[in-house]
């Protein structure tokens, strides 16, 4: 993963240092700016371990990219997409940011992407995995790996409707992320000949997922699906077991959960979950 990394960074810091805005094209230095979520929902997957990798990736390249020595922004923008574009805009207009990465929540991730489309500059995204980021709002400017909505519906989504599991009822997080997961699992369900039988907006961040999973249980779907992501995962599916989902038939489908989310929810209520991996760090060598 280090390795991986390095060479990861080392290819953007060198497309940032090619491409940054004009302001930033006599900088001494290349600057990228972690922009993350350090206090919300996405905390435990992004935030501040966004930071060190970055920080323990650049040590590896001996913090020199193309002679240039390299600096390292970053900032909480705490799911707010004013925050969010505030802090992006003084990046590019005042600090010199060539290019900044990161970005979970996709709604931020889609507002930071038309500000580089203006001003210049790059966007890696990480975090954010709405698929309209490189498919209708696609920019030259903005870059997406690990996953996106279309990937990680086609993944475990095909293969629960290749089951014959074929009505889906939908917990959906209320912004562009659950939007995009709702229209990318969908277009699968309807090509497997399945439907979605019903589907309930859950609120960013909320403790309480309880009257959401009464009405997905009452709907009789075969499947539950869970497109959330971080807390909000963890908690929706812990409180889906409190509530039997799973112990009355009804498969769950985790739209994206990493293995700190199984860390965090235990073995038990994990029982059943069918999931996609972009990736597990330790598969092979």
């Amino acid at each position: 993963m280090r390795r991986f990394l390095k060479g990861l960074v080392g290819v953007a810091l060198a497309l940032a240092l090619a491409a940054g805005p004009a302001g930033a094209q006599t900088n001494e230095q290349v600057r990228i700016g972690i922009l993350t979520d350090r206090s919300g929902p996405y905390a435990d997957a992004a935030g501040q371990g966004s930071t060190v990798m970055a920080e323990l990736a650049l040590e590896d390249l001996g913090g020199k990219v193309l002679g240039k020595p390299v600096a390292i922004l970053s900032a909480d923008h705490q799911n707010k997409t004013d925050i969010a574009t505030t802090t992006a805009r003084q990046w590019l207009d005042v600090d010199r940011v060539n290019a900044i990465f990161d970005v979970p929540n996709s709604g931020i991730m889609l507002a930071v992407q038309e500000i580089i489309r203006a001003k210049g500059g790059l966007l890696f995204s990480s975090g954010g995995g709405a698929s309209s980021f490189t498919g209708a709002l696609c920019s030259p400017c903005g870059f997406q790996w690990t996953y996106d909505t279309f990937a990680l519906a086609n993944g475990a989504g095909r293969e629960l409707a290749r089951q014959g599991l074929k009505n889906w009822y939908l917990l959906q997080v209320d912004y562009a992320f659950g939007e995009a997961a709702a229209a990318d699992l969908n277009t699968v369900v309807t090509a497997a000949g399945g439907k979605i039988v019903g589907r309930v907006k859950t609120p960013l961040n909320t403790p309480d997922f309880s009257s959401f999973l009464l009405q997905a249980q009452s709907s009789g779907a075969q499947v539950v699906a869970l497109l959330n992501a971080g807390k909000d995962t963890t908690n929706s599916l812990k409180q889906a077991n409190e509530f039997g989902l799973t112990k009355a038939g009804q498969r769950l489908f985790g739209v994206i959960f990493f293995e700190a989310d199984a860390l965090a929810v235990g073995l038990e209520n994990a029982q059943g979950l069918l999931t996609t991996s972009p990736f597990y760090w330790s598969q092979s060598p």
